[in-house]
């Protein structure tokens, strides 16, 4: 073989395996952009979803101890809550109240509570309740809450904080809203019926058409 022809074997060679490794670059380079590409064409928006967990923006107002099942029954019952009640629980916890009547009654519930991993919680018993198109959990600050369309309130908190909550229920509420507080009272708000199942008591309420003077 002379020796032209074995230097245009070697060039041939060299160009084609560059060639090659320049295609290999220019393949991986594409993928790359692609795997950068976003897959949804939605505009990015700033609004966080209901179902969406946040850091939490301060120190809860209560321990989380949940309401037992037997006292959660009882104060639904005596609220009379219903399918076309609107239902929230302030301080949800795991949600159970709000599943509870969904699943029993139909009734659509909001569960606010500022602990992501109490929403969460929440979330996913919703999920296996079957009951996630009748109700939500908010991650939020209850005193900062919308809670203005309810028919029933539920709560379980602590003395302090149902009357630092009582001017909120009294003025932002209808009347005949009914609210059920598991264990604490609200001060000189005399409830209109007291329970007491399985060695716990319940406390209930019916937003008055006037507010008395000492309770404004």
């Amino acid at each position: 073989m002379g020796f032209r022809k074995i230097l245009f074997l070697l060039v041939t060679t060299a160009s084609v395996t560059s060639l090659g490794i320049a295609g290999c670059t220019t393949q991986q380079r594409d993928f790359e952009a692609g795997a950068q590409v976003p897959t949804s064409t939605t505009a990015p928006t700033t609004e966080t979803p209901a179902s969406t967990t946040q850091p939490q923006e301060r120190p809860g107002d209560v321990p989380y101890v949940p309401t037992p099942q037997p006292v959660v029954d009882a104060m639904l019952k005596v609220a009379k809550v219903g399918k076309n009640d609107v239902l929230y629980d302030l301080g949800s916890g795991d949600g159970r109240i709000v599943v509870t009547a969904a699943q029993r009654y139909g009734t659509r519930g909001t569960g606010i509570d500022i602990n992501p991993e109490r929403i969460q919680e929440a979330n996913e018993n919703a999920k296996q309740a079957g009951v996630t198109d009748r109700v939500r959990f908010v991650q939020q600050d209850l005193f900062n809450t919308d809670f203005s369309d309810a028919t029933v309130v539920t709560l379980y908190l602590l003395p302090d904080v149902n009357l630092k909550l009582r001017p909120k229920i009294l003025k932002e509420l209808k009347p005949g809203t009914r609210i059920v507080s598991h264990a604490f009272d609200m001060g000189d708000w005399k409830p209109q019926q007291t329970l007491n199942v399985e060695g716990k008591t319940i406390y209930y309420w019916v937003v008055p058409e006037k507010v008395p003077a000492n309770l404004q």
